[in-house]
């Protein structure tokens, strides 16, 4: 096979005019009206539409731990011992608190959806000046924030959950890369914590068939010489993290459930059939599956690097469809759903912990804010949630359609040099093949040998159309 050639980076601004196609085509709005602006300004007062008093909570040393370089803080955390356990305080950015129901920014917000993240500009579900400015839990700034307490046992079960607003001052902003590659002194004991605390979790978590799929993302990348594109797995801290955003999500929806009132994260479970259909395709690609294991047991034998790893993770996509947001309010006639689990969580989950980024989070914390003080739900939340999931699943699903239109050009760009070379590249499926340099994702034609190494031919690579290749007979 052929030794990797060096793939150029591609200058940003090549591809600026390309980015901002594919934005109007999907209907992403970059600009916002004055109404918007005007309304997006710091307040020292809560409005009349909060519920409950706020604490001062700035004496706790809460820490933020995100990718380098990120201003959009969501959440800041401090963990520390409780008995042979741990206590977790969680800080949300409490959004509520600055957007007013019904009011211009709300109703942009709801156009919007969610944060679009583009290689060239991240279009944010709220204006920069409140999204990465006083709403943000940037370091050395008292912030309004949402807290949840939560008590952790040492066999990693939750026992406790308080959660109630507080002012908040972050006092140190630590990146995963910081915090994998050189953690500071001071931040030794918080990483060993929450390694302690993720083990604990995962191991609850895998006990009750919860699943989880460690396929390395496709992300495009940019650094001084421009963009390029990698393949991206969480590391250690990363996960960990993550632990805490899921125990959080889950301790939501059991608050939510108690209250008859919310919005879940649900996903059915796999069915019967998508488990036979994969262990088929293990049976093929020669991963070994017992008859008496599970796939989560599977799952630690793969390793996602490899070509038949790759391969299988790829099939194990079908396991994790249907993923919805599905409102309930037993007091209005809006019965909890059928499914009211998140099967690969196999538990409860509802989305508080990025209200910056995401719309559901607000609407979501208020509930269970309203239901932890013993009063009633604001009528600004419930009268929102019968429209809310379906609104939270098409704006998904435009800012999923922009992140693939843009890697595609990306593609399509650092290949555009190479048209008809070979690659080595691994057999994903009937018709996609995986590259192991550049970290490309690819159409290809022929007959592909699925979780097999192979040669496949660049001989398409267009910024609009994306790339092709063609299996190397």
């Amino acid at each position: 096979m052929p030794k990797p050639r060096l793939i150029a980076r591609v200058p940003l601004d090549e591809l600026v005019p390309r980015f901002t196609e594919i934005r109007q085509e999907a209907g992403v709005r970059v600009t916002r009206s004055d109404a918007v602006a005007s309304e997006a300004v710091e307040r020292d007062e809560d409005p009349d539409h909060i519920v409950g008093g706020r604490a001062d909570m700035t004496d706790v040393p809460f820490v933020t731990i995100d990718p380098e370089g990120s201003r959009d803080l969501d959440q800041a955390i401090h963990v520390e011992r409780a008995g042979d356990g741990w206590r977790v305080r969680y800080a949300i950015a409490d959004v509520a608190a600055h957007v007013t129901p019904s009011g211009a920014l709300d109703a942009d917000t709801w156009d919007r959806v969610e944060t679009v993240y583009c290689p060239d500009m991240r279009v944010g579900l709220h204006p920069p000046s409140m999204s990465e400015g006083f709403a943000s839990l940037l370091a050395g700034q008292r912030t309004k924030a949402v807290v949840w307490d939560l008590v952790v046992s040492r066999d990693g079960t939750l026992s406790s959950t308080e959660v109630g607003r507080a002012w908040v001052t972050s006092v140190r902003q630590y990146s995963y890369t910081e915090l994998v590659d050189s953690p500071p002194t001071e931040a030794v004991e918080l990483v060993a914590l929450m390694a302690e605390l993720g083990a604990a979790r995962r191991s609850v978590l895998r006990e009750a068939g919860a699943v989880s799929l460690p396929k390395p993302s496709q992300e495009v990348a940019r650094d001084q010489d421009g963009l390029h594109l990698e393949f991206r797995a969480a590391r250690g801290i990363e996960d960990d993290n993550a632990q805490v955003s899921l125990l959080t999500g889950m301790a939501a929806a059991h608050l939510m459930l108690d209250a008859g009132v919310g919005i879940l994260r649900t996903m059915p479970p796999a069915t019967d059939d998508a488990v036979r259909r994969l262990r088929r395709q293990a049976l093929a690609l020669g991963v070994d599956w017992p008859r008496t294991a599970t796939y989560a047991d599977v799952l630690d034998t793969i390793d996602p690097a490899s070509a038949t790893g790759a391969a299988f993770l790829t099939a194990a996509v079908t396991l994790f469809r249907g993923a919805s947001w599905e409102p309930f309010d037993t007091h209005g006639r809006m019965p909890v759903p059928d499914t009211a689990t998140h099967g690969a969580l196999a538990a409860p989950y509802a989305h508080v912990t990025a209200p910056l980024r995401r719309l559901v989070d607000r609407y979501g914390t208020e509930v269970c804010l309203a239901h932890a003080a013993g009063v009633p739900i604001p009528s600004w939340v419930t009268t929102a949630l019968p429209q809310l999931g379906q609104t939270m699943l098409a704006g998904v699903r435009r800012g999923g359609t922009v992140d693939r239109a843009c890697i595609d050009a990306v593609e399509a760009a650092v290949l555009d040099a190479h048209l008809g070379e070979d690659f080595d590249a691994v057999g994903l499926d009937h018709d996609t093949v995986q590259l192991a340099h550049p970290a490309v994702v690819a159409r290809c034609s022929g007959e592909i040998p699925v979780g097999e190494r192979l040669q496949a031919t660049l001989v398409e690579a267009d910024i609009r159309e994306g790339v092709r290749f063609v299996v190397k007979a």
